[in-house]
């Protein structure tokens, strides 16, 4: 069975990228060790895989031990609300460090891994990495650095595949926070489920081989 690697799998698109993706691959479950995602990975057998994306040795030490990687699920992401005058150099940084410099030393120590396998390298970016949204300045500039980073990853490596996610709001604690902010009644039905965006990816990484998918974007209808 082929492997993939999810990173943020403990909930919300993660954990169910990582249901859509069980039936068809053994799973490494990529996070910060919580009760939360050893949940996830009681329940589909999987195997948690403790990282922490700001910790490079880290990342490299964990990377190590794999010999050959199908898929690696680059779900983790973080964003702090708020236009540009509101916002601080930490959050930037913070922004940043999770959404683009994190997955590129993971990519970087995954990379012999995946060239064996020619492996599928899927990044859920977001609407805010295609089109600037208000009120999110440093997610949406780390959104626009995911996909140039992304397509780099496409035009250099070109025996792999690699996928940009692009969904817009999806029903999950992020999405809560920025309703929050913006000061607005949260509907969850206004929202794509994460289990939509789940199967998107699923669907992806079945493509077959003489086929690459380079982008999808998705909408709530």
């Amino acid at each position: 069975m082929k492997t993939a690697l999810i990173t943020g799998a403990g909930g919300g698109i993660g954990s169910a990228i990582a249901e859509a993706l069980a039936p068809t691959h053994s799973l490494l479950l990529a996070g910060r060790p919580s009760e939360r995602l050893d949940a996830v990975a009681a329940r589909l057998g999987a195997t948690t895989w403790p990282l922490d994306l700001t910790d490079q040795d880290g990342i490299e030490a964990a990377a190590e031990p794999l010999v050959e990687l199908e898929v690696l699920v680059h779900n983790a992401g973080v964003s702090h609300p708020g236009r540009f005058d509101e916002s601080t150099p930490e959050q930037w940084r913070a922004c940043f460090e999770v959404n683009v410099t994190g997955p590129v030393a993971l990519t970087l120590a995954l990379l012999p891994a995946l060239r064996a396998a020619r492996g599928h390298v899927v990044f859920i970016n977001s609407g805010a990495g295609l089109n600037a949204s208000p009120g999110l300045a440093a997610y949406s500039a780390s959104k626009f650095a995911q996909r140039a980073f992304a397509d780099s990853l496409r035009a250099d490596e070109p025996q792999l595949r690699v996928t940009s996610v692009h969904p817009g709001r999806v029903d999950t604690e992020m999405q809560e926070d920025l309703v929050a902010y913006e000061g607005g009644q949260y509907n969850p039905a206004k929202y794509l489920k994460a289990s939509t965006v789940a199967q998107i990816v699923a669907d992806v990484i079945a493509t077959p081989p003489d086929a690459h998918t380079h982008q999808v974007v998705v909408r709530p209808r």
